[in-house]
Parts: structure tokens; sequence; C-alpha cells
């Protein structure tokens, strides 16, 4: 059985320090995350000219992938002898160059001038060695960390918070930056300029190398999981081990939930941003209101953050958090059915909308510890990093089913990439289907938490009061 003690008191405290860390970890992560999330299914159609349901079957068998993987390391994370610097440092500190070298790899405008049948090799062998492999390799221990930087709640939720943050510069940097730097006019059109992918991918990756190094130089890993040493019987069943450990995921009925709203959630945000750029681009004609769209999303993170805390003390995380998302489906519901042709009107909505998913968003990985402290209550068993892969698993899940529905979307509205304007039968298409998808996505989301997910804040409550007395003993 796995035992967490707390590290030695000569361990400076937790402080600034470790949140900024943690910041840049995620912050390093969304370079690439976010550009892929995005960008990437608009530079597959549009750049290397291949068809959507094409994008959409290398996202759905990515994430087939990614069962494996992100499983596999999660146990990695859970059982791994830990390095000179730390179990979970160590990793990110030796997974860190390979998912900077294959996010740069992923966005390579030469490639338009392949064959087809390369184009799509290039595209399968590098979105599913970065996402599958590499990406899952930083982001599992990434993710993971947070449970043993400190044993306090109130730590874990601002390195949530901090977190949080730390994405949304992210956002904010990539979502209005990069429509203003890769289109230009061209008669009066918005036209790609594919070589600006490749150069932007390119100073990301080496961005996102130096925020690595910081995540793990400065963060410090205060709460030691020792293992006791396996006997040869114990080796030898340790598939009944993994077993045993899917049971026990499958008996936590809070995490089978938020792994469900998690799914639902990446699936309608990231439809949102997969459909962005053909609703501004193609519908609104205005890169400007593609760019003003990007940012919305973390000013309204960075507006929320402020009030998390003190509306989770008072309403809990998942009574408040329902109430956000109903508000956010409400908007959505109404976009779409007043099909509204102003954009600055549009955007003005959107802002309201992006509030209430902007204040779930700041309290989401507080929701993931609770999940992880109520599993350990029990089994008595720390499975940190598995059951954060299972977590991860779902949001590329999420990832995957947005950009594999997206593609498939473009391709039954009559998307095409080879012309420059689309019919007005389309553009309608692309609106209604930007708006719907995110109405019933968080209506969904909002049901589920009010009704369905099992955490309360009396039950999380009960759970923090129980955990605290089991450190005593």
């Amino acid at each position: 059985m796995n035992q967490a003690n707390q590290a030695s008191g000569q361990q400076r405290a937790f402080g600034m320090k470790d949140k900024l860390a943690y910041m840049a970890g995620d912050m390093a992560n969304d370079f690439s995350f976010i550009m892929s999330a995005n960008f990437l299914m608009l530079f597959y159609t549009n750049v290397l000219k291949i068809e959507g349901y094409i994008v959409g079957i290398l996202f759905l068998l990515a994430r087939v992938v990614d069962g494996f993987t992100d499983i596999g390391m999660g146990r990695i994370v859970d059982t791994i002898k830990p390095y000179p610097e730390g179990r979970f440092r160590g990793l990110i500190r030796r997974a860190a160059p390979f998912v900077c070298l294959s996010g740069f790899l992923l966005f390579l405008h030469i490639v338009k001038d392949w064959d087809y049948s390369y184009k799509i090799i290039y595209i399968f062998v590098t979105y599913i060695f970065w996402g599958s492999f590499a990406y899952t390799a930083v982001n599992i221990p990434y993710g993971s960390m947070a449970t043993v930087i400190s044993a306090k709640t109130e730590d874990r939720s601002s390195l949530s918070v901090y977190r949080t943050v730390g994405a949304n510069i992210a956002v904010l940097v990539i979502s209005f930056g990069i429509p203003l730097l890769v289109y230009r006019e061209i008669d009066g059109k918005q036209e790609i300029v594919p070589e600006m992918f490749t150069y932007i991918m390119g100073a990301f990756m080496i961005i996102a190398f130096i925020f690595y190094q910081v995540c793990w130089r400065c963060s410090t890993e205060r709460i030691q999981i020792q293992l006791e040493p396996e006997t040869p019987k114990e080796k030898k069943h340790c598939f009944e081990d993994i077993q045993a450990i899917f049971r026990n995921l499958v008996s936590n009925f809070a995490l089978q939930i938020f792994i469900l709203v998690a799914i639902v959630l990446l699936l309608g945000t990231l439809l949102v941003n997969a459909m962005n750029p053909y609703l501004y681009v193609d519908y609104f004609n205005s890169k400007f209101a593609l760019s003003i769209g990007g940012v919305f999303a973390p000013i309204a993170v960075f507006a929320m953050a402020p009030f998390a805390q003190r509306w989770v003390k008072v309403y809990g995380k998942k009574e408040s958090a329902s109430v956000a998302l109903l508000v956010s489906a409400i908007i959505y519901f109404a976009l779409y059915f007043f099909h509204i042709t102003n954009v600055w009107v549009y955007l003005a909505f959107v802002f309201v909308a992006l509030l209430g998913i902007g204040y779930f968003n700041v309290i989401v990985w507080a929701f993931i510890t609770d999940v992880i402290d109520h599993q350990f209550l029990k089994t008595n068993k720390r499975e940190d990093g598995t059951i954060y892969a299972t977590y991860s698993f779902a949001r590329k899940l999420g990832q995957a089913l947005a950009g594999g529905l997206g593609g498939v979307a473009l391709s039954l509205v009559g998307y095409q990439a080879h012309v420059s304007v689309q019919s007005q039968e389309v553009l309608d298409s692309i609106y209604s289907f930007s708006n719907l998808a995110p109405a019933i996505s968080y209506l969904i989301i909002a049901i589920l938490l009010k009704f369905v997910y099992p955490l309360s804040k009396d039950v999380v409550l009960k759970n923090s009061e129980a955990l605290e007395k089991l450190s005593k003993k």
C-alpha cells in the first residue's frame, strides 16, 4: 500500500514561489494545447487542404490511443521510483523537450506542398505523437503534482486559481494574437498566411520550454509518497492490482459524473473555439472580432477569479457552478433563436455567457481535488496520478469529440475550404451550430451538477474534516 507522509520540516514553506511555478507549468502546457484546440483544425483544413471528416477521424483515433497512454502514465506516476528532484518534477523535466519539439512539428507550413497521401501520414504521426505520448508524459505528472505540493485545502485551492490564471494568460495571448498575425486582407476577404503558423509555433515552444523549467525548478514536493517493497507474488499479480484500481474508480460515482461533466464541458467549449474562425471570419467577415472574441474567455476568468473563493465558501462549488452554467446556456439559446447579424451585439451577449463559464473554469481544479480526496477516504489508497490521468483522458476525449464533430459539421453544412466565399446557407448553418452546441452542452452540465453530482457543500466539508482527523493520527 502507498503511504503519504509529510516531508521534512526543513523544506521551505508553501508560498508564492510554488504558485507561480505551478502557473508557469499550465502556461507551458497551453501554448501547445490551446493552439491545437483552437487552430489546428483550421491549419489542417485551410492550409493543408485536408477534408474535415479526415481530421475528425484523426482526433477520435488519437483519443482511443489516449485511453491507454493516459492511464498508463497515471500508473507510472503512482509507482515509479522518485528521481533526485522528485517523482513529479523529474517526469516533467524529462518530458518537456519532447512536448515542445512535437508541438512545433504540428504546424509545418511546408507540408502544404506535399502529396495528399503524405499529408495524411504527416498529420496522423505528428498529432498522435504529440497528444498521446509527449503531452501525456508531461501533463499527467503536472496535474497530479498539486496533491504533493501541499496537504492544506486552502493551498490546493490557491494552486487551482493560479493554474487557471496561467491557462488564461496563454489563452489571451493565443486567442488575440493569432488571428491578427495569420490573416491578411485580399480583395476585401481575409486570407491565411500559412508560414505564420510555423513561425509562431516555434516561438511558443521556446517560451513553453522555459516555463517548464520554471515549473519543475521552482516547485517543491512536500508530501513524499513511500512505496513499500513488492514481493515476487505481488509483482506476479500486478494486473489484478490494476483491475482493483479500475474497480475503485468505477465505484467512485463523483468521479464518474465529473468525467461526464469534463467531456461535455470540453465538447461545448472547444466546439465554440474550433468554429469561431469560421463564424467570425466567414459569417461576420471580421478577423478583429475573432481576436476580440478570443480574449473574452480569459477576461471573463479574470473577472470571476476575485469572487470565486467567497462564492464557493458561501454557496458551495457544485451549487454555484450549476447556476452560472445555466445562465450561460440560456444566453447561447437566445443567440441561436434570434440569429444576430451585428457582430458587436453578438460579442456583448457572448461576453456575458462567458462569465458563467469563466467562473466554473476558475474552480474546476478544486473539484478534482475533492474527487481525489473522496477516493482516498473510500479506499485508503493515494491514487492521485491514476485519477488525474482518468480525468485527463476525459478532457482529451472531449477535445477529440469537439474536433471530430467540428470537422464533420463543416462537411455536413457544405463548407468548402477551396473556395474564398461560402454560400449564405453554409454561413447560416455555421452560425446555428456555433451557438446551439454550447447551449446544449452547458445546460447538460448545469443539470448534472445540480441534480446528479454527489459532492455537495456539506459532503465536501465532512470529507475535509475526516482528512484533517486522519492527518493528526
